[in-house]
């Protein structure tokens, strides 16, 4: 096996092909304005649809030069699970529920459970 072997060369870390007549996409330069004062360029394609706002370095949204600000899209509010308990059940039948469940541990046929 050791006769065989390709001496000189790295299988897998360097490319055998050569870089002639190979011509990188046409680029354009984007330039963002954080309102923190910090102001960045950022390369992309020409084909590239360039979005009006990018995040900064700092985590604030820094918004494309010569743009105005785009309207903030409508989302719903996040449903938590008590929204979601709360459609399926009414306070009272929630009331009944607890008292059941009470009385249940007080007369020791149920036993806390303990969380690690």
């Amino acid at each position: 096996m050791s006769d065989r072997s390709m001496r000189g060369t790295r299988l897998g870390a360097q490319s055998l092909e050569s870089d002639t007549g190979v011509q990188p996409a046409a680029r354009q330069h984007v330039t963002y304005h954080c309102p923190n004062g910090h102001h960045f360029t950022v390369p992309l394609s020409v084909e590239a649809e360039v979005p009006a706002l990018w995040e900064c370095r700092c985590g604030s949204q820094a918004l494309r030069e010569n743009t105005d600000q785009p309207e903030a899209k409508v989302t719903k509010p996040a449903r938590t699970h008590w929204d979601m308990l709360m459609e399926r059940r009414t306070t009272a039948e929630l009331e009944v529920l607890l008292e059941e469940r009470l009385a249940l541990l007080r007369s020791g046929q149920l036993t806390q459970r303990r969380i690690a």
